[in-house]
């Protein structure tokens, strides 16, 4: 949408205002709830206050300040979420929660695994739109009871609007940097039966990825996708529903890492989500449930002439049996069919199927909340694996409550892992050209899953109506982490007298084991139409192979939100603060700390029309965020201003 065609939908939008009455009957939806509802830790809707776990909940006021901003902008208001980004917009992300690796976090939509066999684990969040999002769910520690693998240091998990009415929406975006954004979105709502479709389209030119860059030499991002859901819900026995959803891309990037090469390497994105539910109650007491979902995840790095491919076909059915008031048992069972595709992988395709058993008992009373699991997976390459979790939240007053946390997790191989195979060369090494060097990385098919058990203690404490204080610590030990072994054999080139052939191969193993151990304090102020956030995070990282600190690990971090919203019109400023952090396993580097502000604000016009703006990095700090090589740097995209527009019917 060009600025003259903005400028004219916002006079076409202001011309019939005087003819409609300012008094507009309107639902507002608080920006943030004092205790919301959670379902990622039990599976089921519990209020956070009776929760054993911590969990941090963006709701969809918080998401739609910025319809421009991905998955990975949104989850940094938690300040337990540390985001390591090789560049601006539209370049690749690595998201860790408490410290851990990124492969152990579990990113989950609408209970579908978007964790993959790639050794990446999981789409890129920095490539994942966040349009018709209800609301996004933060469940820190270990899960794997809960959802089998990956979830060592926690979930990440999407949950998709369910339309509440008839109408649609209209959104335009332009902004810096070139970038554009457009949404349209239908909803249709009748007696318990619903439809929704949706489209979105964002183009950026994007910003320099290297500090040694000029700032003229940009790297852009497209990502475009839609989405269709259907179901049925008549509020008492029956929940059903089926929802599509696709979105493809391409980001350009550096392949080369030199500061004067243009950013011009492609890499062409592509996924997909099918999601079929329903529950059934056939009686009060009990609820039967069921999912079946199909995720596929393309990438096509043109740079490399590489591919990687996976396809996930996975089916979840439990039942959850009330048997008494305060007491349930959920039993059920999680098929996982896994394929992975590649030009770098043993024999171009290779496949893994898991099952899992999990059981659940949980207590509720008023005073006391319990929660007791055990899972069982089978995995036809590693056998049967045990994990089990406990956790109790005990309140002492009906303002203040305690809770302990413990649990054990494991992440399997990735059958990249496995199975990669990847040879580059022979290079005349660069101080002597007698010496032919030769690269391979190579997988290993002993590998072990890595596994970690978790301790976390909490207190939560109710000021007034408008206050509560959350603080929780927690130390998280892993094991039979997954690294890659290097070892370098030398040769004479009998063939050619003089020449040294020098191969330097890597195999993947497990080498590693790593502590992580931490506190985090969070408040939340909710006063009429005022709100504030605040949270502080320290993380002590240890890497057991050589007693240092983990590389990208920040000690501290610190965010707050001030807010006003009544509903018409609203405006905030986030401030995210980070201190500096190591960028290598020596420990020599360091990553300069940074803070930066973002504003949003918005107003409706009338029921129809809202403008809104969004300034991210409003200071325009530019601040590194991952080491190249010396004194090159990947750097972040500096300010990013929107404007935007939403018609609405």
């Amino acid at each position: 949408m060009s600025s003259t065609a903005l400028r004219r939908a916002i006079i076409l939008a202001l011309a019939p205002t005087s003819l409609i009455t300012t008094a507009y009957a309107q639902t507002i939806e608080p920006t943030v709830v004092l205790d919301p509802d959670v379902i990622t830790v039990s599976r089921t809707a519990t209020p956070l206050s009776d929760t054993p776990a911590s969990v941090t909940v963006i709701s969809a006021g918080e998401i739609e300040k910025n319809p421009a901003r991905n998955l990975s902008d949104v989850i940094q208001s938690d300040a337990g979420i540390y985001v390591k980004q090789y560049g601006g917009m539209g370049q690749v992300p690595e998201v860790s929660i408490r410290g851990t690796y990124p492969v152990h976090t579990l990113v989950l939509k609408d209970g579908a695994r978007l964790n993959n066999q790639n050794h990446l684990g999981s789409i890129y969040t920095g490539f994942i739109d966040t349009t018709n999002l209800s609301r996004v769910e933060i469940a820190k520690g270990p899960a794997s009871v809960q959802y089998g693998s990956d979830a060592i240091g926690g979930v990440i998990q999407m949950v998709s609007k369910t339309p509440a009415r008839t109408g649609g929406e209209i959104t335009g975006i332009i902004g810096e940097n070139n970038t554009y954004k457009a949404i349209v979105s239908g909803d249709v709502v009748h007696n318990g039966f619903y439809a929704s479709l949706s489209g979105q389209r964002l183009e950026s030119d994007g910003t320099r990825i290297f500090n040694t860059q000029s700032r003229d030499n940009k790297a852009g991002y497209e990502q475009k996708g839609y989405a269709a859901k259907l179901g049925f819900d008549n509020k008492q026995n029956l929940d059903a529903s089926i929802s599509f959803e696709h979105n493809e891309g391409i980001n350009e990037f550096n392949s080369s890492g030199v500061s004067t090469s243009p950013n011009t390497a492609v890499r062409e994105f592509e996924n997909q989500i099918t999601n079929a539910k329903i529950a059934y109650k056939p009686i009060d007491n009990l609820s039967l449930n069921a999912r079946y979902s199909n995720i596929k995840n393309e990438q096509d790095v043109v740079a490399y002439s590489s591919f990687y491919n996976t396809q996930v076909d996975e089916a979840d059915i439990n039942a959850k049996w009330s048997f008494t008031n305060n007491q349930n048992i959920l039993v059920g069972a999680t098929g996982n069919q896994s394929e992975y595709t590649s030009n770098t992988v043993k024999d171009g395709v290779q496949s893994i199927d898991t099952i899992g058993y999990y059981a659940q008992h949980q207590y509720n009373s008023d005073k006391l909340n319990t929660q007791v699991g055990v899972r069982l997976e089978d995995n036809e390459r590693f056998g049967n694996h045990t994990v089990g979790q406990g956790a109790v939240r005990y309140h002492i007053t009906p303002a203040t409550s305690v809770y302990a946390n413990v649990g054990s997790a494991f992440r399997a191989p990735a059958l990249s892992e496995l199975y990669y195979e990847s040879i580059d060369g022979p290079y005349p090494n660069w101080e002597n050209p007698d010496i032919l060097e030769t690269y391979a990385t190579i997988g290993n098919e002993n590998l072990e899953p890595e596994k970690s058990i978790s301790y976390e203690l909490g207190a939560s404490h109710q000021f007034s109506d408008n206050l509560t204080l959350d603080v929780t610590a927690f130390h998280t030990h892993v094991r039979n982490l997954i690294n890659i072994q290097n070892s370098t054999t030398d040769i004479l080139d009998t063939t050619n007298p003089g020449t040294i052939q020098r191969f330097n191969t890597g195999t993947y193993s497990n080498i590693s084991k790593a502590s992580f151990i931490g506190g985090e304090i969070s408040a939340t102020y909710v006063r009429d139409n005022y709100y504030a956030k605040a949270g502080y995070a320290y993380i002590e990282t240890e890497n057991k192979d050589n007693n240092r600190e983990i590389a990208y690990r920040p000690k501290h971090t610190g965010t707050l939100t001030l807010g006003y919203d009544d509903g018409v019109a609203g405006v905030s400023t986030s401030i995210i603060a980070r201190s500096d952090a190591f960028a290598d396993r020596a420990n020599t580097i360091k990553v300069p700390g940074y803070a930066t502000v973002d504003v949003d604000a918005y107003w409706n016009i009338n029921p129809y029309v809202k403008l809104f703006t969004n300034i991210q990095n409003i200071s325009n700090v530019e601040y590194k965020t991952a080491n190249y090589y010396q004194d090159q740097w990947y750097v972040n995209g500096g300010r990013q201003a929107n404007l935007g527009v939403t018609f609405k019917y």
